[in-house]
């Protein structure tokens, strides 16, 4: 009977929640790493308890091991692992447990930091003075005026905008600064290089060979071309909104990062409409990800979103890197336009602060620099990601290793074979970082 009495029994719809492991470690060190967590279901029950369990010998790891407490408050969580031991592989996995049990998600494997600095990038000044001028020459004895944008061809040239002085500069790998295009006044005109105007140019990309430069010239709106001495329009009539179309028939609003592939075609952040634009070789603007809204969605190019997108940056494989700066996070966007996030999230700005502009080398790691202050590294083939240098909400101008050396509004970032180096906007320097490993 009592079989009988058990089976009549109606379920309360209740079930184990569905939890999400974020696929990256964050700010990994010797002894301490951070993980996000997601609830994406809490299964018609009060979560009762969430965080991360890991443990450095099972490999899927329950919350009979070594776990995280986190307020039940939210359901997008970041978590501090504290008490790691250096240079040792762990296993972490978000946890969320109701009154029906405890879900789990996805397992990350990473390794900790050898000691304490083992990640610490060395800072130094590569060109600049400090002082907010305008002046070619070497080293310490040129002057920018809040240089932003910057990029490197393969021969480790870097290509600056400058854009209080309205104009392109050049930085040899011997430190030679020179300016290759513009007169220095504020304005708009094509043409020969040494007479060309531009209006505060943001961002900056090169192809492999260096014979091509793609400058967002952000006050004007468009999309320039120097090549072979001239400086030519690629895309924008000019008006800031949005329109598709081929070369003066576009429009863009509040252009911000740029890249360039393999084929030619060139990727615009275009932070104001949130979109990505892709503009092919022969000048016709399209909507490469994104609908328009600004918020937060990966998936489809027709239905993913951004918010206020910056930076950008492209591998060997065509896949496309976009430092999405108010939704906190860094996301990828496949060769079929399908968005996915790497790391961060619209509610969490410890991993990721408002990212401004990234870059990737031959490896796929990825480089970033945050409004914060920071320049971080995402090794994204060892799902660990780990401040080089600067300090998160620090604003400054100190030399050194690691958190020891500040920016002042650290903006394009650039990789050679000879460091990281990155438009340290306020101070008015470009810095060299120098990996220890």
């Amino acid at each position: 009977m009592a079989a009988i009495e058990a089976g009549c029994k109606k379920s309360d719809g209740t079930t184990i929640p569905t939890i999400q492991t974020n696929g990256m470690i964050s700010n990994v060190s010797d002894t301490v790493a951070q993980s996000e967590g997601s609830v994406t279901n809490y299964g018609g029950s009060i979560i009762t308890a969430l965080g991360i369990c890991y443990s450095s010998t099972n490999s899927n790891p329950t919350i009979a091991d070594s776990k995280t407490s986190e307020s039940t408050s939210t359901y997008d969580f970041v978590s501090t692992l504290h008490r790691l031991a250096p240079n040792t592989v762990y296993y972490a996995r978000a946890y969320a447990t109701n009154g029906k049990g405890t879900g789990y998600g996805s397992v990350v494997k990473f390794t900790t930091a050898a000691t304490s600095n083992s990640y610490a990038g060395t800072v130094t000044t590569f060109a600049g003075n400090g002082t907010a001028g305008y002046a070619d020459g070497t080293g310490t004895g040129a002057a920018f005026n809040d240089p932003q944008g910057l990029a490197a061809d393969a021969q480790g040239n870097l290509y600056v905008t400058d854009p209080f002085n309205h104009v392109i500069r050049k930085i040899t790998p011997a430190g030679i600064v020179s300016t290759i295009a513009g007169d220095g006044n504020l304005g708009y005109a094509l043409g020969p290089v040494n007479t060309a105007e531009f209006y505060s140019p943001s961002a900056i990309a090169v192809d492999a060979a260096g014979n091509n430069i793609y400058v967002v010239d952000q006050g004007n709106n468009v999309i320039l071309k120097i090549s072979g001495g001239l400086v030519t329009k690629l895309a924008g009539n000019g008006s800031s909104g949005y329109v598709e179309g081929a070369g003066a028939n576009a429009e863009f609003n509040g252009p911000a990062g740029i890249a360039v592939d393999g084929s030619g075609n060139v990727y615009v952040a275009d932070k104001g409409n949130n979109r990505i634009r892709k503009i092919t070789s022969a000048g016709v603007v399209n909507t490469f990800c994104g609908t328009g809204v600004g918020g937060y969605l990966d998936g489809a190019s027709t239905t993913a979103e951004f918010n206020g997108p910056e930076g950008l940056a492209i591998d060997a494989s065509g896949n496309l890197y976009v430092a999405d700066s108010f939704n906190h996070s860094i996301r990828k966007i496949g060769t079929d336009g399908t968005a996915s996030t790497i790391v961060g999230s619209p509610v969490q700005t410890i991993e990721i602060n408002a990212p401004g502009a990234i870059t990737v080398d031959n490896q796929k790691n990825l480089f970033v620099t945050d409004h914060s202050g920071r320049v971080i590294e995402l090794n994204v083939a060892s799902n660990i990601s780990y401040t080089l240098a600067g300090a998160d909400n620090t604003s400054g101008y100190s030399e050194g290793v690691g958190s020891a050396a500040l920016f002042n509004g650290p903006m394009g970032i650039a990789v050679t074979s000879a460091g990281i180096f990155v438009a340290d906007s306020y101070n008015n320097r470009i810095r060299k970082i120098a990996l220890a490993k």
